[in-house]
């Protein structure tokens, strides 16, 4: 791979698991169909065949004994990176993931380390229907004992995921399914910005934007149409869901007064929920208006058509860039 390779985000996942895979034996792939087949995105595709089937392991449709298992090789000290195949198939493993992999550090007052690492391709855009285009981020945010991240671009693709399976700590690591065909810039030789650590994307003057994972795209897209309209919106790549980097946001809100908050998942009890009120206790007297938040409906995801309406685009958030201005 070049320095400086222009590359999708599925191929960076891909050249950052044979990079972990290459500098530690101990680092396993496990999960449904990421061996001959690639994992259904081609995510995988052609590690089990240059790094053999004990170290990329097709498992059975079983994702609370794939998540049980590789707690089991975690704690013999190997580094299992698990693949859930879609977002809605993590809820069978929901138990192992919280009630084991969450607590188990703390339930051995810290003589033991799980280095898990669970992919999740996630939220929608796809065209798919419920159980294969969901968000749940929120949910494990809300576990103590997990660190949540995602990544935007090929470059945090390749870089975080990297530092995930190095680190002690169990991660669970959403995957923007609707970007793995996104393409940009990936410098294989670059120093990477610490994993939980926020980034402005975009400098603004008027109202921070506050965005992560698949809707990071989408919210510098508003920046544009919005600075064509004379209206300067700074964008922050959050990165990381927990923990979340309050201090780059509140450097950010300190400067323009305003914040929304955008993410796919549901806005009722959402991660923008958390972020609105911590900044609203940070920032009280640089807000200039109420912390706004654009998301998903309280609905199940809908059929394939209506995906559109469902889901945050450009003009919502327009709208509510609009009306924190308004203010």
């Amino acid at each position: 791979m070049a320095v400086h390779e222009k590359i999708t985000i599925a191929k960076a996942i891909n050249a950052s698991l044979r990079a972990s895979m290459e500098a530690d034996p101990k680092v396993l792939v496990m999960g449904e169909d990421v061996g001959k087949l690639g994992g259904v995105f081609r995510v995988t595709d052609g590690l089990q065949k240059d790094f053999g089937e004990d170290r990329v392991i097709d498992t059975p449709l079983a994702e609370s004994g794939i998540v049980g298992a590789a707690i089991g090789l975690a704690l013999r000290g190997y580094r299992p990176v698990v693949e859930i195949q879609f977002d809605g198939f993590v809820f069978p493993a929901y138990d192992q993931i919280v009630t084991q992999l969450a607590k188990m550090h703390a339930r051995a007052l810290g003589k033991v380390k799980v280095p898990v690492v669970i992919r999740i391709p996630y939220a929608g855009g796809i065209g798919a229907v419920e159980h294969h285009s969901e968000s749940p981020e929120a949910l494990f945010a809300h576990v103590a004992g997990l660190k949540i991240v995602s990544p935007s671009n090929s470059s945090d693709a390749y870089w975080m995921l990297q530092q995930a399976i190095a680190g002690d700590d169990p991660v669970i690591y959403f995957e923007p399914k609707r970007r793995y065909h996104d393409k940009s810039r990936l410098d294989t030789e670059s120093i990477p910005d610490p994993l939980h650590k926020a980034r402005v994307t975009r400098a603004g003057s008027d109202l921070t934007l506050a965005a992560y994972g698949p809707m990071v795209k989408v919210c510098e897209d508003v920046a544009k149409v919005a600075a064509e309209e004379g209206k300067s919106v700074e964008v922050v790549d959050l990165r990381s869901i927990s923990p979340i980097d309050f201090d780059t946001v509140q450097s950010s809100v300190e400067k323009t007064g305003r914040l929304v908050v955008v993410h796919e998942a549901p806005v009722f009890f959402g991660s923008g929920a958390e972020i609105a009120a911590r900044i609203t206790e940070r920032c009280f007297y640089h807000l200039e208006a109420p912390v706004l938040r654009v998301g998903g409906f309280h609905a199940p995801y809908p059929p394939s058509r209506l995906e559109d309406e469902y889901l945050p685009g450009l003009d919502r958030v327009l709208d509510a860039v609009d009306r924190a201005l308004a203010y």
